[in-house]
């Protein structure tokens, strides 16, 4: 009999919903991983990307939906030694070397990596000697990052892993990263470097108020928010509200007006400009590709937009007919 190679997606969440009482932090959430690849997890804080990640490690049940690492339920892939993670939390350990901790760990899991390999990989050998609770916050942060290498993962999990690093050292880490994920692991990160996920991410998944908002390449996602932005003065005497007709203008995404300029996200910037220039004079005109920062902000923009309309119109209609404009409050116990 004929066995088939395992092909199963390194990480998957199926209609995953998780609430914390009134809250629900994760709202019907569906993601494929393929291994091999690396994803960027971008959110504001308490948009979800921490639960998400619990979810994902198996350190949380979800309420509804199935999360599967390889096919297995997260705790089994854990145990196996697929999967590795560096989280924010967690105090190092005293009176113990660098390696001496990274080699209690790797001889927890069945197939690890090497512990040279390890801390090479994590810039440790020069301080491999060294006890952990003498170094510096960004060395630590090294520190956990062999710590999710001993196991020899094909997954690895990284949560806010630069936070705590000098640029000299966020260079240096992702070259470590970089040459992790050449060997076809998988990496999922979350950041609120912007520019990391940019340069690192194969791929983007943009998660706000629970839910998945975008979910690409950086490229299809800036385009999708407004490819490029075009910025011009505003004729005298011109103001923000008499500016409606700037939405109207071809390829045209979003208007914003700050003072007297004009800023215009569009996805046809060349269609913008020409009937910008059929309307008249146009000053200091400048068109430049919209950065990932600009896309990110317009679609959790749009999502806070999206629920405040939602929330008033379900609270319209609740409302009785015979209703008065004025509705006392609830007495508090």
């Amino acid at each position: 009999m004929t066995q088939t190679a395992d092909t199963s997606p390194a990480v998957s969440f199926t209609g995953v919903v998780k609430s914390f009482g009134t809250v629900r932090a994760v709202d019907g959430a569906g993601l494929d991983i393929p291994r091999g690849e690396t994803v960027a997890l971008l959110g504001r804080n308490g948009a979800g990307k921490s639960t998400a990640i619990g979810l994902l490690l198996g350190l949380d049940e979800p309420d509804a939906g199935a999360v599967r690492l390889f096919g297995r339920p997260p705790a089994r892939a854990v145990a196996a030694g697929r999967v590795g993670a560096m989280l924010q939390d967690g105090r190092p350990i005293r009176r113990v070397t660098v390696r001496e901790l990274v080699t209690f760990v790797a001889s927890t899991f069945p197939r690890p990596l090497p512990v040279a390999e390890a801390l090479a990989l994590a810039g440790l050998t020069e301080l491999a000697g060294r006890r952990v609770d003498k170094l510096s916050g960004g060395q630590i942060q090294r520190v956990r990052f062999a710590v999710a290498l001993a196991g020899g993962p094909e997954l690895i999990v990284l949560d806010e892993p630069t936070a705590a690093l000098d640029v000299e050292a966020r260079r240096a880490f992702w070259a470590s990263m970089r040459a992790y994920a050449d060997r076809g692991n998988t990496v999922l990160f979350s950041t609120h470097y912007l520019e990391e996920a940019d340069s690192y991410a194969d791929r983007i998944v943009v998660i706000d108020h629970g839910r998945i908002v975008a979910d690409g390449t950086s490229e299809l996602i800036k385009r999708s928010a407004g490819g490029h932005l075009v910025a011009f003065d505003l004729p005298d005497g011109a103001s923000g509200d008499d500016t409606e007709w700037l939405g109207l203008l071809p390829g045209v995404v979003s208007a914003e007006i700050r003072g007297a300029r004009a800023r215009l996200r569009s996805d046809d910037s060349d269609a913008t400009v020409v009937a910008l220039a059929g309307l008249g004079a146009i000053r200091r005109l400048e068109v430049s590709p919209a950065t990932l920062e600009d896309a990110f902000l317009t679609l959790t923009r749009k999502t806070a937009e999206r629920l405040h309309e939602a929330a008033t119109e379900n609270a319209g209609e609740n409302v009785p007919e015979n209703a008065t404009e004025s509705v006392p409050e609830k007495e508090t116990a």
